[in-house]
Parts: structure tokens; sequence; C-alpha cells
């Protein structure tokens, strides 16, 4: 019964009778009654007009009940621990809600000086990597609505405060499939992030590792990136997503991350400090 389902759901536009029966290869009486039974399910629809068997309605509404238990944060706890075993470093996970993301995750690091943050915090979506991370998923016009009129509180010298500066930023985090915040809500603190992707392609959340400037690398910063890459990739899957964005994948291995990262001219792998606008 199962073959069956399968069959069905590689041959969108359906099969007869016949090639049902040759790719099966049931006897005719048995298929046809496997037919009969998943018809009266609706897992299996006929049209009787092109003598076509295809996929019904149920097994669209139990891939529905698959995707809405499949908890985010349940999710990606693997792959944050994962990431965080491998740097060293925090790793939160975060989700938009206007215009601040609030942090639904977090896994520390082992080191005396981290950051200090907690699950449900919400922060100002400009003023950090998961935040831009999350905006770069909005168009322009909507990133605008939602902001207003209201001015862009400044947290630290590097804060972006203007509304224009944020949307040139976004548009390299479009580019470049990653955001930084480079000391622009913490003093002395950097952070990587990317997108999460559900099974439909939506940005569903975001994934981030911090670190203090004084621990700040080359090497950690491309593995950094790579595995947040890897880690936003596996977790889209375990949403039942086929895998991540093209920029995602393409930045899953170090050379191809540290190369990225040389481009943005992150802090770390370029002589000096980048300043945000």
């Amino acid at each position: 019964m199962l073959d069956l389902i399968e069959i069905l759901a590689e041959h969108a536009e359906g099969l007869s009778f016949m090639a049902l029966l040759q790719a099966t290869g049931l006897p005719k009486s048995s298929l046809h009654a496997l037919l009969t039974v998943l018809a009266n399910r609706r897992y299996v629809q006929f049209d009787g007009t092109t003598r076509l068997y295809s996929l019904g309605v149920r097994v669209w509404q139990n891939g529905q009940s698959y995707l809405k238990g499949r908890d985010i944060v349940r999710e990606a706890h693997p792959v944050m621990n994962q990431i965080a075993a491998a740097l060293n470093e925090t790793v939160q996970l975060a989700r938009l809600d206007g215009t601040e993301n609030i942090y639904l995750a977090k896994v520390d690091s082992t080191h005396p000086l981290r950051l200090q943050s907690e699950v449900g915090v919400r922060l100002s979506a400009h003023a950090t990597g998961l935040g831009k991370a999350l905006l770069a998923s909005l168009p322009d016009d909507e990133v605008r609505r939602r902001i207003g009129p209201k001015p862009l509180a400044r947290m630290t010298q590097n804060t972006i405060t203007s509304v224009g500066a944020l949307i040139k930023e976004l548009g390299r985090i479009r580019t470049s499939g990653f955001a930084i915040d480079n000391e622009e809500y913490t003093p002395g603190l950097f952070c990587l992030a990317v997108p999460i992707h559900d099974h439909a392609g939506a940005t569903v959340a975001a994934l981030s590792m911090s670190v203090p400037l004084m621990r700040l690398s080359p090497d950690i910063l491309a593995e950094g990136l790579a595995l947040l890459c890897k880690g936003s990739i596996e977790t889209t899957k375990r949403l039942g997503g086929q895998g991540g964005a093209p920029k995602l994948e393409a930045l899953r291995h170090v050379p191809a991350a540290r190369q990225a990262l040389i481009e943005r001219g992150v802090p770390g792998m370029t002589q000096g400090r980048r300043k945000s606008a």
C-alpha cells in the first residue's frame, strides 16, 4: 500500500491502472483491492475522465499534521549543540516579531567571558546579527512599514541608526547569505547569523554564534560560518524541507566561507575593524 503512495507521489500527473500494474508488479485483483481501499479513504483519487489515479487529499492533510508537529526549537537544538561543541562559543536561535527578534534557544560556551543573554528576551532587530538576518527575508517596503517614522535606537557607536543604512545592509545580507553584528548591540562582541527556512522555503528563524573580540580569529569565523550554514540546512531538513538556500549551500565549506567573509570586509579577516553606518 505504501509502495502505491510513493509511486503516485513521483507522478503528479497521475497513472493509469495498467501503468500502476507494471510499476508495482502486483496481481490485478490485489492492485484493484488496494486502490479501492485507498480511494475510499481519500489517499488516492480516480479521475473518471482521464482514467488516471493520483494522490488524494488525505495525503496532504497528514503531511500538514507532520509539519505542524515540527517544533523549531526541538529540531534546531541538536544542531546548536553540535556547533557550540565544535567552536566553544555561544549559539542562539531567534525568530522575528515585528521589529524585534525573540530568543528561542541558547547553548552557552564554557568560557568565563561569554555572551550574557536569556531565552525569551526581545532585542531590536536592526542592532543584532540575528535580527538583521531575519529582516533581510522581508521586502524593503515591509521593513520600512514595520519601522515606521520612529528613529532606530542607538545601542553602541556601531549601531545602524538610519533606515537607509539599514536597507543597504539588508541588501548586503541577501547578497552574501549571512549577517554580521560588529559590536552593534554589545561592545566587545561580534556575531555571525544565518536564516533558517521551513519546508516551503520561508524564513522562520535565524541561527547565530557570538564571539568576544578578544577570541576573534579568521579560523573561528570561517569555521563558524560554515557550521552555521550546515546547521541551518540540517534544521530545514528536520522541518520537512529538501535543503537550504543556494547561498547557504555554497558556504557549507570553510574555504568558501573564508572567502565570503573576506569579501564582506569582516573584522578579524582583514586589517582593522569595520564600522557600521
